[in-house]
């Protein structure tokens, strides 16, 4: 066992003793856990599953609280979404493939094609009856990287799984917790024990280690086995952690100079160190960075119910979870001559306006400000006590190319649009080319005008937009709750520059050399959409801040996540209707 950090007794601060049992008993039975058989990780999934709904009231209702959600909203609605509705569905995912992992004989039910690119691409979402009932008009494919086909798909896949029960060696992680959305940190943790397993210190962010006892009684299956330690602390704290002997590998959703301050070190010696290729921690590290991320207005025959409802589209890219995602909408870019972007722009900023939610993540004031400060002319949308969202054309300046901002402020950008297929090619290329990161990017374009261009055309410009998500009539973040959609950067990045990230998480049916997933929902919500052919069942959807029920939704949703049944669909449907 490698010999644990030595500090003299006055020196030593609170939490050394608790990290040092917690990484003793991790790193003593990490090899127990990689020959853990997956008849007893089924069972442990469903322990999970059983914990999970005892404690997701008070999980959703504490983070509520605790992100100044009035009680009663249906904004709380996001924290059942974004929280247990999340981690549930991702135990089922999970126990799906671990029941048919022996011979990988869940490849079998997954649909496959051929991209214009040649590419393959696996439909993940729908996938079952409840995804078609309850994700109507939803659909979720992962496209694979060059070389990945049909034939050789299961090569490429839970490949951790390949190698025989009794070989297999465990290895100790070290999860640094996101602070924002209540399911990353979960998430993260299943991904390094079940797709990689790894058994996972978990240290909290401390803008939400308020969750840390529901996650420690959901997740007490795992900590009994000695697959998870779950630890509080500050930055200090996640440093030590980051280089300690026993911690073999790391994984972080946060910022990029969080994330290059382990890789090269802090300040001046991080600099140097990163000049001459040596970084300070040489551990495999994957993260998630976030980015500036696009969303790109198509020209076409929109009618004002569609300027509507896709004006709450993108408020809600902005707004959700008041503006601190890591996949917000920061730059919209708009077509320059479409007669139908004024009204469109006047319907955002009213969406926007009626969203009054407060602003709880730390430093979001100061940011805003660096966000207007560097602009020339800016517009706030007055939002009562919430900070007004801030809103500047796109500028020279790098800064709005470059810095994500995590707060209520965007970026907006006219391009010309001499034809919607040659505006899109133009958008894509000038967000591949300008903007910093690239983990989700959004284009929201008219049925009609996807069959005007040509399906396997469009097929082949969306392609070039290099993000790891890209969502058609949707937000990227939705690709996030649907846990089998692998999430993270466009392969590529370096620890050199390292941008959004290196690696993915989620993605429940353990896909290796995954390129990208493109989620697609309906332009129109039910039962508007039927007039216009487009069959679904999906009114307004749960995730838009402007759903009226989304509480009572994102509740009904977990709960039919639990047990899955005919009867709960009703009470489910009537509510979405309402919202």
């Amino acid at each position: 066992m490698t010999q644990a950090i030595q500090q003299p007794v006055e020196a030593q601060p609170f939490w050394l003793e608790e990290y040092e049992a917690a990484l003793t008993a991790l790193d003593a039975g990490k090899d127990n856990w990689a020959r853990t058989s997956n008849a007893e990780r089924l069972q442990i999934l469903q322990h999970i599953k059983d914990n999970l709904l005892s404690v997701a009231e008070g999980w959703a209702e504490t983070a509520a609280r605790k992100k100044m959600i009035p009680e009663g909203s249906p904004l709380v609605g996001e924290e059942w979404t974004s929280g247990p509705y999340a981690v549930m569905s991702a135990c089922n995912g999970y126990m799906q493939t671990f029941a048919e992992l022996e011979r990988k004989s869940y490849l079998d039910h997954l649909k496959t094609r051929e991209l214009a690119t040649g590419q393959t691409a696996v439909r993940v979402v729908p996938h079952s009856i409840w995804d078609r009932l309850l994700l109507s008009g939803v659909n979720a494919e992962i496209w694979m990287q060059k070389g990945v086909n049909r034939g050789n798909l299961a090569k490429h896949t839970a490949v951790e799984y390949d190698v025989p029960t009794v070989k297999r060696k465990g290895k100790v992680a070290l999860v640094l917790g996101a602070g924002n959305i209540n399911a990353i940190t979960p998430l993260d943790v299943f991904h390094k024990v079940f797709n990689e397993n790894q058994v996972v210190i978990l240290k909290m962010n401390p803008v939400n280690d308020y969750l840390t006892d529901y996650l420690k009684a959901a997740l007490k299956p795992l900590i009994d086995r000695n697959a998870l330690r779950i630890v509080k602390g500050d930055g200090v704290a996640g440093a030590w952690l980051t280089e300690h002997p026993i911690v073999e590998e790391l994984h972080i959703t946060g910022a990029g100079a969080t994330h290059d301050a382990i890789v090269w070190g802090p300040g001046a010696e991080g600099i140097k160190n990163k000049e001459a290729g040596t970084p300070k921690n040489t551990k495999r590290f994957t993260s998630e960075l976030g980015a500036v991320c696009p969303t790109i207005i198509v020209p076409g025959p929109w009618s004002r119910a569609d300027l509507r409802f896709q004006a709450e589209n993108v408020a809600t890219q902005k707004l959700h979870n008041s503006g601190f995602n890591c996949v917000a909408c920061q730059v919209l870019i708009t077509p320059k001559t479409w007669n139908k972007t004024k009204t469109f722009m006047a319907n955002l900023k009213s969406v926007m306006a009626s969203s009054t939610r407060l602003a709880y993540y730390p430093g979001a004031e100061d940011r805003i400000a660096t966000f207007a400060d560097h602009a020339d002319s800016t517009e706030e949308v007055a939002r009562g006590s919430a900070p007004a969202c801030v809103i500047n054309p796109m500028q020279s300046d790098d800064y709005f190319k470059t810095n994500e901002v995590f707060a209520p402020a965007m970026s907006t950008l006219a391009m010309d649009d001499p034809d919607p297929e040659t505006y899109l090619i133009n958008a894509i290329e000038w967000a591949n080319e300008n903007l910093y990161g690239t983990l989700g990017g959004n284009i929201i374009i008219h049925p009609r005008t996807i069959r005007k261009i040509g399906k396997k055309r469009f097929e082949e410009i969306i392609a070039e937009f290099r993000y790891g998500t890209i969502a058609i009539n949707a937000w990227t973040g939705l690709g996030f709750l649907m846990t089998p959609c692998p999430w993270g950067a466009f392969p590529g990045h370096t620890l050199e520059d390292v941008q959004s990230g290196i690696g993915t998480v989620h993605n429940t049916f353990m896909f290796e050399n995954v390129e990208r997933t493109v989620v697609s929902a309906p332009f129109r919500p039910f039962p508007r959409g039927l007039l216009s052919l487009q069959f679904t069942l999906l009114p307004r959807p749960p995730w838009f801040i402007t759903n009226r029920k989304q509480d009572k939704v994102g509740k009904l949703l977990t709960r039919f996540q639990y047990k899955p049944g005919w009867l709960k669909l009703p009470r489910i449907f009537l509510n979405a209707l309402l919202g």
